[in-house]
């Protein structure tokens, strides 16, 4: 029952500093002010017109499917995790897996704070995609997304060092759980959740390619 507590008191704690980093993310890099010049450069003033209102008009829906998004990802990590646990013949309950992975999710807060950083301190002038496609600590910030194939973007961005402070925190916590010493953890994380990233990233790549 302690163990279900916590679980739901991680998870929401998580909910909360995510709406308060993208709310900060919005307001102190103006993204509303970013969003509009874009529109403006390739549209209509009609055009911008209706679709400025239909944003304001369902922005709570972003959130909750942010909300939505976050709770699916944990949950699916969470069970291929669990099922990587089984073929190492390791046995850990689902809702102390969850708690795992839950804890693990707030590395990528790392993520926004970094972007907030970079863009109001050093790369002031900087435009909607710019804001979409940096990844502090990526591999696409070493080739740059404007020389590559779309398609791309998406892996470079994938390989970055949060996601290996991610995979490293899942197995300190999945040894700490399975009292291992060994690098069992890294192995359960790498064959379960790292195949299913593998698989994954061919996807949205595979989607990417035919979109465009």
């Amino acid at each position: 029952m302690k163990k279900k507590s916590q679980n739901i008191i991680y998870f929401f704690l998580l909910l909360i500093l995510t709406t308060l980093l993208f709310l900060l993310f919005e307001i102190i890099l103006n993204v509303e002010q970013k969003y509009n010049l874009f529109l403006s450069e390739n549209l209509l003033k009609d055009e911008v017109d209706k679709i400025l209102e239909n944003r304001q008009k369902w922005i709570w829906l972003n959130y909750v499917l942010v909300y939505l998004l976050l709770l699916l990802k944990i949950f699916i990590i969470s069970a291929i995790i669990d099922m990587g646990c089984f073929f190492y013949n390791k046995k850990i309950k689902f809702q102390k897996i969850f708690n795992i992975v839950v804890k693990a999710e707030f590395v990528f807060f790392l993520v926004i704070i970094f972007k907030i950083g970079w863009f109001y301190f050093f790369k002031k002038n900087y435009t909607i995609e710019d804001l979409q496609y940096f990844y502090p600590l990526s591999a696409l910030n070493i080739v740059g997304y404007e020389g590559i194939h779309p398609w791309f973007i998406y892996p470079f961005q994938v390989i970055n060092i949060f996601e290996l402070v991610y995979w490293l925190i899942l197995a300190y916590l999945i040894n700490k759980e399975i009292n291992d010493n060994t690098e069992k953890g890294f192995s359960i994380v790498a064959s379960s959740y790292g195949v299913s990233l593998f698989l994954w990233v061919i996807i949205v790549m595979f989607f990417t390619l035919n979109m465009n």
